[in-house]
């Protein structure tokens, strides 16, 4: 409870009061609202030497504004290792601020201490990761990334993995954001497709939310996921996400075996001590849709919309997956280590079981149809009206697991409420949203 205390302060200081109301929630409005004002030691630079200059020098807890621009590196690269520091644009505007590594910057930011924020900043074409997150002698928790714009990455676009075994990459959030692989910077991808979106190794409690991700796959090689948590990965909640033509969505686990992370309470016993990829988490109201007939035609297709692979104790709740065709899979679980709960999610083709996994399914509606939504051609999945099939046939569910829609509104606390994303039966009053932390471990 402490932590989300602490959270809490943390979004007053950031947005201002304004963005929390007396409920202690956020707004439904202000699910990415603008940042305060900064506060404390400021710096401003204009050019790719001030911004390097001032990154290098950064005493914890500066904040740095970079002016408008275009900055190309040309080999030059951020690293932030002085505990909250701030590196965003001083107009607030994502689109006016790019920092641009022309695929000869190895990695634009790199963050090895904690408490960083880099927000409202466009980041593009790094040779490997846009953003890395690592430890260096020393955890690196509370990373906060929000409101960024990340362009055609040569590897994946948010890497987050511990240097060694004895620190970790926790806490973090990644927010209001949009990562994406076009069709430009597809045949920069290296090693039979290594890229995806968020790819994070032994890391706990990360929030995920109201990002766009989109593009991430290959004509020829299998992308990782858009969001994916492995290694033995904890406590995730990924919500609210729309996830666009991706070779693969979100996903809890992957691996058998290796070498990961293990935790002393042991958080699966039914596991038995033996390996688990990814322990406990949330994915809720999520969107994945997928349309493309590049995507389609390539090597591995559609192959999945959301992806659980030796993961135990994650809870799949209220998500729609959507694809104009038939995916692998538009929600599967794989291994005999996975267990979870999967419960309202509407689908358009199958819920596979793969090799011996676990799953606790109620309320899941499959083959859902291009007409029981707004717009399905073009990826908006909210409910088209009273669909009968949908519409109050979802199941009740533990109060505060999923209280609320893709949109914030309110769903029915009991039974009654509807399959997917998107609940229609209650209309929203006000902004009366409530922030709902990870409450399962």
């Amino acid at each position: 409870m402490a932590r989300w205390i602490l959270f809490f302060v943390f979004l007053v200081f950031v947005f201002g009061w304004g963005a929390v109301e007396a409920k202690g929630g956020i707004a439904e409005s202000d699910y990415c609202p603008p940042l305060a004002p900064p506060t404390g030691t400021i710096v401003n630079v204009s050019t790719v030497s001030e911004l390097v200059d001032a990154v290098n020098q950064a005493k914890p807890a500066t904040t740095i504004l970079v002016a408008d621009g275009i900055y190309n590196l040309n080999g030059a690269y951020l690293r932030i290792d002085a505990p909250g520091v701030v590196l965003r644009s001083a107009s607030g505007n994502r689109e006016a601020v790019v920092l641009d590594g022309n695929y000869d910057t190895t990695e634009i930011i790199q963050i090895v201490a904690s408490g960083v924020m880099v927000a409202d900043l466009t980041l593009q074409e790094a040779y490997y990761h846009p953003i890395h997150i690592s430890t260096e002698g020393i955890s690196t928790n509370d990373t906060f990334l929000y409101n960024l714009h990340i362009i055609d990455p040569g590897e994946q676009a948010v890497k987050i993995n511990p240097g060694d075994t004895e620190h970790f990459t926790d806490n973090g959030v990644i927010a209001c954001s949009h990562i994406e692989l076009t069709d430009t910077g597809r045949p920069y991808i290296r090693n039979d497709c290594y890229t995806g979106g968020i790819d994070a190794h032994q890391s706990r409690g990360w929030l995920i939310r109201d990002n766009v991700i989109e593009g991430f796959w290959c004509s020829i090689g299998l992308s990782e996921h858009a969001i994916h948590f492995w290694r033995a990965s904890r406590d995730t909640l990924v919500e609210r996400n729309t996830i666009i033509n991706n070779a693969r969505g979100i996903g809890f686990g992957l691996a058998t075996d290796g070498d990961a992370r293990t935790y002393p309470d042991n958080p699966c016993p039914a596991a038995g001590g033996t390996y688990v990829d990814h322990y406990n988490g949330i994915i809720r109201n999520n969107t994945v849709f997928a349309n493309r007939e590049a995507l389609f035609s390539s090597e591995y297709g559609f192959d999945c919309g959301i992806c659980l692979w030796t993961a135990c104790g994650a809870d799949v709740l209220h998500n729609t997956v959507f694809s104009t065709q038939a995916p692998f899979s538009s929600i599967e679980w794989r291994f005999t280590n996975t267990w979870i709960d999967l419960t309202n999610n509407l689908v358009s083709h199958n819920l596979r079981d793969r090799d011996g996994a676990h799953a606790v399914q109620a309320g899941n509606v499959t083959e859902a149809l291009a007409g029981w939504f707004i717009d399905a051609s073009d990826g908006d999945l909210h409910l088209a009206g009273g669909v009968a099939e949908v519409v109050d046939q979802g199941v009740s569910i533990l109060a505060g697991l999923c209280d609320t829609d893709m949109d914030g509104d309110p769903r029915p606390i009991g039974i009654a409420r509807d399959v997917g994303a998107d609940e229609i039966g209650i209309p929203p009053v006000g902004n009366q949203y409530v922030y709902l932390p990870l409450i399962k471990h």
